[in-house]
């Protein structure tokens, strides 16, 4: 017992604990906005990610549509839904089904 009152007036593990207490809750980065800021950081990763997936299939399909002109109507037809003048365009949406 004498140990842990011994322990309590040292003044460096005082001055230790109140540091960590202050760097743990108090401070600017503060254990809750070092949590928050990983957890952003992994949401940009993530978007990141998807952005250059995207970025890569736009590029093929540009890739493609100079290279071959049948791809450019076929590009044209399915992804901005243009026609000729004498066709009609029908747009099947499919439903799934709900148990």
């Amino acid at each position: 017992m004498t140990r842990l009152i011994d322990l309590f007036r040292n003044k460096y593990f005082l001055a230790t604990v109140a540091f960590a207490l202050w760097m743990l809750f108090f401070d600017k980065n503060d254990m809750m906005s070092q949590y928050e800021y990983r957890s952003q950081a992994n949401k940009l990763q993530e978007e990141k990610e998807y952005f250059e997936k995207e970025t890569a299939q736009v590029k093929n399909d540009l890739n493609e549509l100079n290279t071959n002109l049948n791809t450019a109507e076929k590009f044209a037809r399915e992804k901005y839904f243009m026609k000729k003048d004498n066709e009609d365009v029908f747009v099947i949406i499919r439903e799934e089904k709900k148990d």
